[in-house]
C-alpha cells in the first residue's frame, strides 16, 4: 500500500497537486453554496405557478447555453471591486472574491447550479402526489410533510445532482480564469493547470499527466453519482 501510495506521489509534481487539491476544494465549496439555492429554485419550477416561472427557468439555464466566458465576465462585472455587489463586500466587509479562491469556487457554482436545479426537477416532477395529499389529510403541515415525505423521495435527485455538479466543477475552465484568473496555487486548478502546462515549452508530458488525472476523476464522480442514486432508490423503496 505504502509503494502504492508513493507511486501516486511521484505521478505529478508537488505544483501539479496543488492543482488537484484546489480543484478538488473549489468543487466542493461551489456545491455547497449552490444546493440549497438550487433545491429551493427547483421546488419554485416544479411545483409554483406565479408570473415570470418561464422566465426564471430560462435565466437559472442560461449558463448551459451562454459560453462560460460570458458567465464569468458578468461575475466580474457584478463581484469586482468597482462591481454593485463586490464594491460595498471590499469597502464596508473587507471581502474581495475576484482573483481568489472564493471566487473560483463562486464562479463554478453558477456554471453548475443548473445541473442541480434539473436533477432535483426532475425528481420532484418524478413524486406521486398522491402521497403529499394523504399526508396532508391525515393532518401533516406544509412543513411536515416537507420533511417526512417529499424531501426522502427528492433526495436520490439532490444526491445525484450534487455530485454530478461536483464532478462538473472539477472541469470548470472558462468561467474561473476570467473571474478568478489563473494563479498558482489560489485559482489555478486542474483545467487551468492543463492550459498553463500546453502553453509551455516541453509542457506535453505535464499536460498528458493533468489531463488523465481530470479524465479519472470525472468519470468517478459520474460513476458514483448514478450509484448512490440506485442505492438510495432502491433504500427508499424498501423502506
Amino acid at each position: 500500500m505504502t509503494a502504492i501510495s508513493g507511486a501516486w506521489a511521484r505521478m505529478l509534481s508537488a505544483e501539479e497537486w496543488d492543482a488537484v487539491r484546489l480543484s478538488l476544494a473549489v468543487a466542493g465549496r461551489s456545491v455547497l453554496v449552490s444546493l440549497l439555492p438550487a433545491v429551493l429554485v427547483a421546488w419554485a419550477l416544479a411545483r409554483g405557478r406565479f408570473p415570470g416561472r418561464m422566465l426564471l427557468d430560462a435565466v437559472v439555464h442560461l449558463p448551459l447555453v451562454v459560453p462560460p466566458v460570458v458567465v464569468g465576465w458578468g461575475l466580474l462585472m457584478l463581484f469586482g471591486v468597482r462591481g454593485p455587489i463586490g464594491g460595498p463586500l471590499n469597502d464596508w466587509f473587507g471581502v474581495r472574491l475576484v482573483f481568489t479562491t472564493e471566487g473560483a469556487a463562486l464562479a463554478t457554482a453558477v456554471m453548475s447550479f443548473p445541473l442541480i436545479v434539473r436533477s432535483v426537477r426532475l425528481g420532484l416532477e418524478g413524486l406521486d402526489p398522491g402521497l403529499e395529499e394523504a399526508a396532508r389529510t391525515l393532518g401533516a403541515g406544509w412543513l411536515d410533510r416537507f420533511l417526512t415525505v417529499t424531501l426522502p423521495l427528492m433526495s436520490p435527485g439532490i444526491l445525484a445532482g450534487a455530485v454530478t455538479a461536483f464532478a462538473a466543477g472539477l472541469g470548470e475552465f472558462g468561467a474561473v480564469i476570467t473571474f478568478a484568473s489563473n494563479i498558482p496555487g489560489e485559482t489555478q486548478t486542474l483545467p487551468l493547470a492543463i492550459y498553463s502546462a500546453t502553453q509551455s515549452p516541453g509542457g506535453e508530458a505535464a499536460a498528458g499527466r493533468l489531463a488523465l488525472v481530470s479524465f479519472a476523476l470525472a468519470l468517478t464522480g459520474l460513476l458514483l453519482a448514478e450509484l448512490l442514486g440506485r442505492r438510495l432508490g432502491r433504500w427508499l423503496g424498501r423502506a
